[in-house]
């Protein structure tokens, strides 16, 4: 895939340490709200909703959270990360697929793309392809949730934090990057430990605006209810938005 080749799940590995190291990605990620705005996105437009597919479940932290809800089905593309969500997390069902051809025979009354999975698919081509996917899990009223970037991250200066990572502390610098042509948005991070250890990582995500989001959505059968990020429904700020839809 242009940009970034997502269409090998190694290169992905090593784009991103998250992924090199899914229980450091679950330990930063523990204060995401991304499982309890999209319920409450589910209750909103869909209740009485029981049946969920989520594509590009990563480690399955979401998808734990949704399980107390709804009967789950997640699908993560890299093969490192579905054997930490198995291990993990063994009383999920998480299959291994690529969210442009997977067909798993069954539809849900929702489907979730959570995370900026939909971010790392930079190929317009891909990107319908992933659209197709969702049509081909609905029936009519299935709701689709989507979190992705729908506006770029820029900074002047370079961004510092610190990470605790379990046993250790990493100073990490980070850098973006934009590119207007290719809508592409890179972040650079540079990391570190207290070790004394050093890495790198760089990850590529494609930007798509709110009217580009309709336009996919349409041409795959479903209805735009909402484009908002979590400050309220209605409101966007970006760089990350919730898109909500409907199939027709």
């Amino acid at each position: 895939m242009s940009g970034l080749d997502i269409a090998e799940p190694r290169h992905l590995a090593a784009s991103n340490l998250f992924y090199r190291d899914p229980a450091l990605y679950d330990r930063v990620q523990s204060d995401s709200t991304s499982a309890s705005s999209c319920r409450a996105l589910v209750h909103r437009h869909r209740p009485g909703a029981r049946t969920l597919l989520d594509l590009g479940c990563g480690t399955g932290r979401e998808l734990e959270l949704l399980a107390r809800h709804f009967d789950c089905i997640g699908v993560e593309f890299q093969p490192g990360l579905v054997d930490y969500a198995r291990r993990t997390r063994p009383g999920l069902d998480i299959r291994l697929g690529d969210m442009r051809t997977i067909r798993l025979d069954h539809t849900a009354d929702v489907l979730t793309c959570l995370g900026n999975s939909l971010s790392y698919v930079h190929d317009n081509q891909d990107i319908q392809a992933v659209f197709r996917t969702f049509a081909a899990h609905a029936r009519p009223g299935t709701l689709l949730v989507l979190c992705c970037s729908v506006a770029p991250i820029e900074r002047d200066e370079p961004q510092e934090a610190e990470v605790e990572t379990g046993s250790d502390t990493a100073h990490v610098t980070i850098t973006y990057e934009w590119d207007l042509r290719t809508q592409m948005n890179t972040m650079r991070r540079h990391w570190v430990f207290n070790s004394g250890e050093e890495t790198r990582d760089v990850i590529r995500r494609r930007v798509l605006g709110p009217r580009e989001l309709e336009l996919y959505a349409t041409l795959a059968g479903f209805d735009v209810l909402q484009i908002s990020d979590e400050i309220g429904a209605g409101t966007l700020h970006g760089p990350t938005a919730y898109t909500v839809a409907r199939y027709r």
